[in-house]
């Protein structure tokens, strides 16, 4: 099978200064590929590489198996929302989006009615009129109107409000579950957690790491709270691996896990616990632990 996007030792340099060095990476048709990386971590020199609006150092990729400089009929069978929306036209909204459906071989009125009304977006505002959020809901209605194989959104969520971010996820969702594949880079790991079926973690211009999400889950810091039936000694629990910032009061037991709660069950069972309560995963904190980890491996 044909990979949606395959890079093989992908790299470019500006100058003196990396922006993406050796990357290799395979999306396969049909997932939700989740690209994360602070801002600066080469997340959308690597988009920009892939849409051939810059030319590599060296390396190379495909795209739907094309290489991307040979790739111009690609450009229907794709959709791309860019990380910084230049929206300043004075014609309407409804009106730049006919034109971007004509350009990809015709779009109908009902499919970005529809679009807009998952958006709440207003199809008779003038462009130069709309706010930040409401140029980005122009930006993913025109990504996601013809219905392309391939998504490519770079931070997608931006200025959009909680609800709007929970309806983005849901047509991505959608996407997956009609065939498409959806590369989608962000900085923030919990907007994918729900959407996303592996995702690369990406720092300084190098590729961390690329896991399942439920993987990074059980990797995760927990931050885990125990009840006891008598007042427990801390010193039973420090040093535990894995387990940091031991705090008693009283009969609670207060502790951050890192990785497997294991070593922490195995110390319990040799008291009474009345209560348990251990918050999920937060992928934040195993973002943060990649890319530490990283961090003290290169330097």
């Amino acid at each position: 099978m044909t990979s949606a996007i395959e890079t093989q030792g992908l790299t470019k340099f500006y100058g003196n200064r990396r922006g993406l060095e050796d990357l290799d990476l395979r999306v396969q048709p049909g997932e939700v590929f989740g690209y994360l990386g602070p801002n600066g971590a080469g997340k959308t020199t690597t988009i920009r590489l892939l849409l051939d609006f810059i030319r590599p150092t060296r390396g190379a990729a495909t795209v739907l198996g094309t290489v991307p400089r040979r790739g111009v009929d690609n450009r229907r069978r794709i959709g791309y929302l860019p990380g910084e929306l230049s929206f300043e036209g004075r014609e309407r909204v409804a009106e730049l989006l006919r034109f971007f459906g004509d350009a990809r071989g015709g779009v109908s009125g009902r499919r970005i009615a529809e679009l807009a009304e998952r958006l709440e977006l207003d199809l008779s505002r003038r462009i130069r009129s709309l706010s930040k959020g409401n140029k980005q809901k122009v930006g993913l209605v025109q990504a996601f109107m013809h219905e392309p194989e391939l998504l490519i959104l770079d931070e997608p969520t931006t200025g959009l409000d909680p609800l709007m971010q929970q309806e983005f996820l849901e047509m991505v969702r959608e996407a997956r579950a009609n065939g498409q594949t959806v590369f989608m880079s962000s900085h923030i790991l919990a907007e994918v957690q729900t959407a996303a079926d592996r995702v690369g973690i990406v720092r300084a211009g190098r590729l961390v790491a690329v896991e399942r999400v439920e993987s990074l889950g059980k990797r995760a810091v927990r931050q885990v709270e125990v009840h006891f039936a008598e007042p427990p000694v801390a010193a039973d629990f420090t040093g535990l691996p894995g387990v940091t910032d031991v705090s008693v009061e009283g009969p609670v037991l207060r502790c951050t896990v890192d990785g497997q709660l294991d070593p922490l069950i195995k110390a319990l069972g040799r008291h009474t616990v009345v209560d348990l309560i251990s918050a999920e995963p937060d992928l934040e904190e195993t973002f943060l632990s990649y890319y530490h980890q990283s961090e003290e491996t290169t330097s």
